[in-house]
C-alpha cells in the first residue's frame, strides 16, 4: 500500500470537450478522473503497457483479408483499357 506521502501530482493537457465528457463517464461510475487515471497506471504495469489494443484498424485481419480478395480480383480481371480523349 502506498503512503499519501509516498504520492506524487503529475499535470498534463486534454482538449476541454474531451475532459468534460470523459469526467462525466467516471462520475457516472462512481470515480474521479484521478482513480481513473490511477487505474490506467496500475493496470499499464501490469500490462507492460497498454491497457488496450493500440492498432490502427485498417490493418484488421477482416480488412486485410478483404484488400487481398479484391487484388486478386483485379488481378485475374484487370477491366478494359480506354482511350483518352484529345483536347
Amino acid at each position: 500500500m502506498t503512503n499519501k506521502s509516498d504520492k506524487v501530482q503529475v499535470s498534463f493537457r486534454i482538449d476541454k470537450d474531451d475532459k468534460e465528457r470523459v469526467m462525466e463517464i467516471y462520475n457516472n461510475l462512481g470515480m474521479s478522473l484521478s482513480t481513473a487515471f490511477n487505474v490506467f497506471v496500475k493496470r499499464s504495469i501490469i500490462e507492460g503497457g497498454f491497457p488496450f489494443e493500440t492498432r490502427d484498424p485498417f490493418y484488421s485481419k477482416k480488412n486485410m483479408d478483404e484488400l487481398a480478395k479484391r487484388i486478386a480480383q483485379a488481378k485475374k480481371n484487370p477491366g478494359e483499357v480506354h482511350q483518352l480523349l484529345d483536347d
